[in-house]
């Protein structure tokens, strides 16, 4: 999988996309794939290491970024299109980044998938392409399509990939990727005293469209700077996003405002997610297992893709162990603020909460009755915090 990215200065989508592609590889996928996020720029400073430190030492991530004798000189580009000389420069240079990728990772494996660094992917997405991938087998298609979306989601044999790349490098200043790759289908099998219908039939016998959709646009600001998208995949399903947890009997209970059907039980199910609005200070979420049960581990993750300012932020976490009793009974194991987990020592058993971006997990062994989630107050949307 090939992801090229640059620094946008509004906001960044990158450490998000790679959380989706991950939440949605067992380890048996990660021994198989390898993940290879291209730094369209002669750094690779801003890329944070330490959010993915087994993914890199396994070999699952790769991080690379091009010399800086690579790119051309880039100004003054003849604008086609109605383009401006930014956008032309731009879609060219992007053009030179996706190819450069394309090149790396060819001898690295039997496919190779492109993808943006501002998406979202469904759970299952590695099991659902390598199957449809194999259902094509006896076929001599050069591109299978997840999204409908300029150049998201696009498989390549990676046999395919120089031929692709010598037509990229031939006409990279004069179109976007995706108007070649057209191009590229019509070179191949196209008549030229037939008619466009007949033509989109034959490159349809080279694309072949999968639905629905396994990845989702996401990314509100460009890396073209200015510009505003609001793309979507019409074709995405939204429900996929939902992972559903095994989780030991318990009652549980909020003071939260439950927004539609995605109340807490069902979330505590596997049904779908917990969806609430409007929080105050001292809200809380409480899990009561009935009879102690010996934790040895708690994972927990709020937030979506899709609505990422809907999570819950100035979180404290608390457990009430069955054979301790201080203060109300419970201690503290946990505590988040807006957007990141804080680290915390645990007084009691002195052990370093492990975190991950915008989720706490706690590990250790003891036996506990209840869970406590209590919310110190406040609201947050997509730009401003409340």
């Amino acid at each position: 999988m090939g992801i090229p990215t640059v620094r946008r200065k509004k906001k960044d989508y990158l450490m998000k996309t790679l959380n989706s592609l991950f939440y949605g590889m067992s380890e048996e996928q990660k021994n198989n794939c390898v993940i290879v996020v291209f730094v369209a720029e002669n750094t690779v400073f801003y890329f944070s290491f330490f959010s993915f430190p087994d993914e890199v030492r396994s070999g699952v991530l790769e991080v690379i970024s091009p010399p800086a004798s690579y790119y051309p000189e880039l100004s003054n580009l003849k604008e086609t299109f109605g383009d401006s000389q930014e956008r032309v420069r731009w879609r060219t240079k992007q053009n030179l980044d996706y190819s450069f990728l394309m090149l790396y990772a060819q001898p690295r494996g039997t496919f190779y998938l492109q993808l943006e660094d501002d998406i979202i992917a469904s759970p299952e997405y590695i099991q659902i392409i390598e199957t449809f991938a194999a259902q094509q087998e006896s076929k001599e298609w050069m591109i299978l399509e997840f999204s409908q979306l300029g150049f998201i989601g696009k498989l390549f044999r990676c046999r395919d990939l120089p031929l692709i790349v010598e037509f990229f490098l031939m006409f990279y200043k004069d179109k976007p990727i995706d108007w070649l790759l057209d191009h590229l289908l019509w070179v191949k099998v196209c008549h030229p005293e037939k008619d466009g219908k007949h033509c989109g039939k034959q490159k349809d016998t080279l694309r072949i469209r999968y639905k629905p959709s396994l990845f989702q646009h996401v990314g509100m600001y460009s890396s073209l700077e200015g510009k505003i998208q609001h793309l979507k995949d019409k074709d995405f399903v939204k429900s996929s996003l939902f992972k559903a947890h095994v989780n030991p009997p318990a009652e549980v209970t909020t003071s939260l405002k439950v927004f539609q059907h995605f109340t807490l039980e069902n979330a505590y199910k596997g049904i779908e997610c917990f969806w609430a609005f409007a929080p105050v200070a001292g809200d809380h979420i409480l899990f009561n297992f009935g009879q102690p049960l010996n934790i040895e581990r708690y994972f927990f993750r709020s937030g979506n893709m899709e609505h990422p300012g809907d999570k819950l932020f100035n979180t404290t976490v608390e457990v009430l162990p069955n054979d301790v009793s201080i203060l109300d009974g419970y201690f503290q194991i946990g505590k988040a603020r807006f957007l990141n987990w804080i680290l915390l020592l645990n007084f009691r058993i002195a052990n370093i909460l492990t975190v991950e971006d915008e989720s706490v997990e706690f590990k250790d062994s003891f036996y506990s009755q209840k869970i406590h989630f209590i919310l110190c107050g406040g609201m947050f949307d997509e730009e401003n915090e409340i």
